[in-house]
């Protein structure tokens, strides 16, 4: 190499700062490694740099204390609705949506010892939840121990032969378990929709979704009609709508809404104007690529 050519080449010096940029490029995901949090970050960005955290509230707060430039918590599941807190999380706080990513759940029943050892049974709520009828018929005396994330069940099952883990294959990978048996959630088809959120709205790509959370000025008769007619009038097409407390008052409720397409889009941003006017609260939580 010529003396001095990397120092005053142009090109490869946007080459070295493009490289150095997506070296800093950090992730907040539920930890620890083998969670389903963590498959859904990879399939999001394959080249990122992973930092974990216990628990979802953790997850978030890495991103407003500058900790991460993303981080990607789960929103809903097919069999058991939406997480709560992440919902509430996304009320509370100035974060922006700025992808999704839909990853298939399939939970192993993994342990050190075999199936006539286990005394507790340990995951994450909701796979608790998504597995139910497996333990019922096949865990009638065991305990079953709810913990922060399937992962963190793996690594404590890894400590000892009388308790067994509802987790990932990769869990079992990671450490160093048996798989008893696969695919025993109730339902087959069993999918979970992580978020990523960011602090930028990222521009659109013509295959975009927004997601808001709107507070109705009043209850009464047809107020919600109201403002669903206006996104039927302009052909919008809600993919969800759900509600939540607002934490008040007893009958108080948020809205919350996905639709397809993007601020930036003339006719979504009109629309969302327009609801402006005859709600209490309208609350933009980001405009950004569909998952495929």
């Amino acid at each position: 190499m010529i003396p001095g050519f990397y120092r005053h080449n142009p090109w490869q010096q946007s080459i070295s700062c493009a490289f150095q940029y997506i070296e800093r490029m950090i992730i907040g995901t539920l930890g620890p490694e083998g969670s389903y949090s963590e498959k859904a970050a990879k399939q999001w960005n394959k080249v990122e740099k992973l930092r974990y955290y216990d628990d979802i509230q953790d997850t978030v707060e890495a991103l407003l204390n500058n900790e991460v430039d993303y981080s990607i918590v789960p929103v809903e599941n097919s069999l058991e609705g939406s997480i709560p807190l992440t919902l509430d999380l996304l009320m509370e706080h100035q974060l922006k949506i700025v992808g999704e990513v839909i990853v298939q759940i399939s939970h192993c029943l993994l342990a050190k010892g075999v199936l006539s050892d286990i005394k507790v049974v340990m995951s994450h709520p909701q796979a608790l939840s998504q597995c139910r009828k497996f333990i019922k018929e096949n865990f009638k005396t065991a305990e079953v121990r709810p913990v922060l994330s399937t992962s963190l069940a793996a690594k404590l099952a890894s400590g000892s032969k009388d308790m067994a883990a509802i987790a990932s294959v990769a869990s079992s990978e990671r450490y160093g378990l048996k798989i008893l048996e696969e695919n025993i959630q109730d339902v087959n088809e069993n999918y979970t929709r992580f978020i990523v959120i960011g602090k930028e709205t990222p521009h659109a790509t013509g295959n975009d979704k927004t997601s808001i959370i709107l507070n109705l000025q009043k209850n009464r008769p047809g107020a919600l009609f109201e403002i669903l007619d206006e996104f039927a009038k302009k052909n919008i097409d809600l993919t969800k709508i759900e509600s939540r407390p607002t934490k008040k008052l007893l009958g108080d409720y948020l809205f919350h809404i996905d639709l397809k397409g993007h601020t930036e889009d003339r006719i979504i941003m009109e629309t969302l104007e327009k609801i402006k006017s005859k709600v209490g609260m309208l609350k933009i939580l980001g405009s950004y690529p569909a998952a495929r």
